[in-house]
């Protein structure tokens, strides 16, 4: 299902840090991994310009990359068996246009900090808003190393709208191919007007039918947790619960003005305990 890694780089500790995942997830699939790096040639210092033309500097630039490239994270992908690309650009763009070359994936760091719309020079967060393949993040990689091969629990986080089912068939074969257990968890908005105990067990137990309903739609058997609560909170604490390693979330299949992620996906990518693959 996923054959191909993209594996974008910057030379950070985190992303460094992310490469113990990119081997896990193509250990778990038997992918090929590509790492590439974006080479901005346009960012020249006064001094120089002042001391040498713009093509001579992009040049040196460009050739510095190149080592670089080539000397990262050698021996966790061998320049025998990995691809590397080096590209020059707008990042993000440059990372999105490449995904759609037949990746199934792209892995990030998201370089912790506050992760927000707001923040448009994150190109991890434009990354997501532009891409359309499935995008793998982790806000603690340098802190957080991946569990045993052995354990596999995924966590499909759904609500039940429209999109709902393309987002629980996507973490359905993805699970399935990675010999992982599926759970679906799924979140009651907090009512303030909703003291009644009654009215509580009914709207959980709406909530169980139209999961069901779905799971029966997309030939799922996954376990359900449904909760009652602001929403980012308990599903992030259903994903504990559930001992996840990987936390399955929706965003929007097509983009538009404001891009195709949600306030709440970028809450959970950012606040997550384990990685995240929104698609």
């Amino acid at each position: 299902m996923i054959e191909q890694i993209l594996f974008p780089v910057d030379f950070s500790p985190s992303c460094a840090a992310m490469a113990a995942y990119v081997q896990r997830v193509a250990a778990i699939y038997k992918s090929e991994v590509t790492i590439l790096y974006v080479c901005d040639l346009a960012s020249h210092s006064g001094f120089e310009l002042y001391a040498r033309p713009g093509n001579e500097i992009a040049e040196e630039h460009w050739n510095i990359a190149r080592s670089k490239l080539d000397r990262f994270l050698t021996s966790e992908f061998p320049p025998a068996t990995c691809r590397r690309i080096l590209s020059a650009g707008d990042a993000a763009s440059v990372i999105a246009q490449t995904a759609k070359k037949n990746f199934d994936l792209v892995v990030m760091p998201t370089h912790a900090g506050r992760f927000r719309r707001m923040l448009l020079g994150s190109t991890t967060s434009k990354v997501l808003d532009e891409a359309e393949c499935p995008v793998l993040t982790m806000q603690h990689a340098e802190t957080i190393a991946p569990r045993s091969l052995e354990h596999r629990h995924w966590a499909c986080a759904i609500g039940l709208s429209v999109d709902s089912e393309r987002v629980l068939r996507y973490a359905k074969d993805a699970a399935s191919a990675a010999g992982a257990k599926l759970a679906v968890i799924h979140a009651i908005p907090a009512d303030e007007g909703r003291s009644d105990p009654k009215e509580v067990s009914q709207a959980v137990r709406r909530a169980h039918q139209g999961v069901a309903a779905l799971q029966g739609r997309v030939g799922s058997q996954a376990s359900v947790g449904v909760t009652v609560g602001k929403v980012k909170e308990a599903l992030l604490h259903a994903a504990r619960e559930s001992n996840a390693d990987v936390l399955v979330v929706g965003r929007s299949p097509h983009a538009h003005g404001i891009g195709r992620m949600r306030d709440l996906t970028y809450a959970l990518i950012r606040d997550s305990p384990c990685p995240v693959v929104s698609v």
